[in-house]
């Protein structure tokens, strides 16, 4: 294959560029979810320094379904419940205006944190953990009774 001289000095700068970049700035795990928030978002405070944050959980679920059953019969989708957590004074704000039901899309940073030894494996801190750090979210639609009381039906 043959490409003219611009490109191909184009595709090398940037095959070469991404090759010496530092693994700590190109590297990421990044969550996107579509779903609906399983109850209002919840203003808390850490433990250790009293900093305000927001929680708050999205309900997704398997899409497509999954398949059939040994019998023919549709399977149940599964729902998954994902807890986010926001420590962004402005995005707090915002969120605590969110109400159970909206339908929202949400970026989030995934963190997979590995069990403390020395806990018990029954408790959370001696399990696997999946840390999701809120960084944006949007709302695509609302629920119908939140929609006809802005309406003011």
């Amino acid at each position: 294959m043959f490409l003219p001289s611009s490109r191909l000095n184009a595709f090398r700068v940037a095959s070469r560029a991404f090759s010496t970049s530092s693994a700590r700035s190109a590297d990421m795990a990044k969550l996107l979810l579509i779903g609906r928030l399983g109850k209002d978002p919840e203003v808390r405070v850490t433990k250790n320094s009293g900093k305000e944050y927001v929680s708050y959980t999205v309900a997704t679920t398997n899409h497509p379904p999954p398949p059939p059953n040994a019998d023919g019969t549709p399977a149940e989708p599964k729902t998954s419940w994902h807890t986010i957590l926001s420590f962004n004074p402005s995005s707090n704000n915002y969120l605590r205006n969110l109400k159970k039901g909206y339908h929202v899309f949400v970026e989030a940073n995934y963190e997979l944190r590995e069990p403390d030894p020395d806990a018990s494996p029954e408790t959370p801190q001696g399990q696997r953990q999946i840390f999701l750090r809120h960084e944006n979210i949007r709302v695509i639609g609302r629920p119908k009774a939140v929609q006809n009381d802005e309406e003011g039906h």
